[in-house]
């Protein structure tokens, strides 16, 4: 590995036994670890047998604020760790902005990958997961969520979320009134840990057993995907057609327009439009 770079690496989310020989390897050789919480890192170094390295606070708090000496430590040729708590920093962890600024400044990022909390939950939840979107934490209120919400009810893939236990309900049923009881969900909790569960069923039932368990830990929830809208009927395509045609538009410009909206063959939007300019009256000459 060459001198001088930002290394992110990954680290367990719960069993210490997933923390590879290369992720040991880059704590281990690292000047400096910037992590978000230094009882936590320095006791992963412990239990891992790597001998104590120097720590710095990159959390929400401190993150911008540490930007200008981890870049001069790099400019000076330090190999610098970024580790989150748990998982793969910058994902829905401080790292972000630290990444973005090396970057900018020209030095060499590099990764160590690991462990992710929402990869793990999406593979073990039996829900689709060839394309997913990930959301990470919901806005906590307000329009912000309304309009996150709506979101992920129109998302027609396999949706990942994460929540604090003590949000868990509410959370479940502010889905279920947007997307359907029915819309099927998985909720993990605690992966890789000695008490690991994975529950699943329909948003309707997800409700009533997190208010009845209150499932403490680590939360990590995947909803299915929304179904593909219905096919439109013909009336519906024969009735948008006719009113492109009312605007002024061409058969063959009703048709690329009405065959973009609803999602139908262009042929079949063609067939409608010309069927429809046949009926109309001819202008008046006189």
């Amino acid at each position: 590995m060459s001198a001088g770079a930002l290394v992110l690496v990954g680290t367990p989310i719960g069993n210490l036994g997933d923390l590879t020989p290369r992720a040991a390897e880059a704590l281990a050789s690292a000047d400096v670890v910037c992590c978000e919480d230094t009882r936590r890192t320095g006791k992963l170094l412990s239990l891992a047998g790597i001998e104590r390295r120097p720590l710095v606070v990159v959390n929400d708090h401190t993150e911008e604020r540490e930007v200008p000496a981890v870049l001069a430590r790099l400019a000076r040729g330090d190999r610098v760790a970024l580790v989150s708590d748990a998982g793969m920093p910058g994902i829905s962890d401080p790292g972000r902005r630290l990444v973005a600024a090396a970057v900018e400044a020209g030095h060499a990022v590099e990764v160590v990958p690991g462990p992710s909390a929402a990869l793990a939950a999406l593979v073990v939840s039996g829900l689709p997961a060839g394309r997913f979107a990930f959301e990470g934490f919901l806005p906590r209120k307000g329009a912000a969520r309304d309009e996150r919400l709506a979101e992920v009810a129109a998302e027609r893939r396999t949706t990942v979320l994460f929540e604090a236990p003590h949000r868990l309900a509410r959370t479940l049923a502010d889905l279920a009134a947007v997307c359907g009881g029915d819309r099927r969900v998985a909720v993990a909790r605690e992966l890789t840990k000695l008490h690991e569960e994975v529950w699943r069923g329909t948003l309707a039932e997800a409700v009533a057993w997190a208010e009845e368990r209150r499932p403490p830990g680590e939360i990590v929830v995947v909803l299915e995907g929304a179904p593909a809208p219905s096919p439109a009927g013909d009336e519906e395509v024969r009735r948008a057609v006719e009113a492109e045609l009312a605007a002024g538009a061409t058969p063959r410009d009703a048709a690329r327009t009405v065959a973009a909206r609803l999602g139908v063959p262009r042929r079949r939007a063609y067939d409608a439009a010309t069927s429809l300019a046949a009926d109309r009256p001819a202008p008046d000459g006189g």
